[in-house]
């Protein structure tokens, strides 16, 4: 866009103001734009910085959690900050445990997701109940059914206005 209104207003003598406004473009995005051009695009993402920790603090941090294996990431940052050994926030505390791989997952039960379901193999061996909402004549109704899980066919239903029972 910069590269046009430039392109165009130089041989034209039409002012890149005017030029912005056809466009639809506000005059000061097109500026940040003019002022930007040329640059590494930084305005919007984080960017790391090799110095915003030492190779100390890493260590020390990796020395702390080894003496307090008990205790989490965020009660170790603390910690760390209160004997002085290094100044961090529990984000970066977790990062380099995480990089580590010394973090520990609380919730170790493995996920039954993806085992699937056993798909029943005769009639009545397993039933399902399913519950509807639908609107008939403006009127808010419960559609209650009863599925039978082989054959896959509703074997009760009731429709209901409350679900009081």
């Amino acid at each position: 866009m910069v590269d046009f209104v430039r392109h165009w207003s130089e041989p034209t003598e039409i002012p890149a103001d005017r030029f912005v406004r056809w466009l639809g473009i506000t005059a000061s995005k097109f500026y940040d734009w003019r002022t930007r051009y040329g640059k590494v695009n930084e305005h919007n993402a984080w960017v790391p910085r090799d110095h915003w920790l030492e190779p100390w603090e890493r260590e020390a941090m990796l020395e702390c959690y080894r003496d307090h294996p008990g205790d989490g990431y965020r009660r170790l940052t603390y910690m760390m900050l209160d004997a002085d050994i290094v100044a961090v926030s529990p984000a970066t505390t977790y990062r380099v445990l995480r990089e580590a791989g010394l973090l520990r997952r609380w919730n170790t039960t493995p996920s039954k997701k993806g085992t699937g379901f056993v798909q029943p193999l005769a009639p009545h061996e397993h039933w399902h109940v399913d519950i509807a909402h639908l609107t008939i004549a403006g009127t808010f109704y419960f559609l209650c059914s009863l599925l039978d899980g082989c054959r896959r066919v509703i074997v009760h239903w009731e429709l209901r206005e409350r679900m009081t029972e």
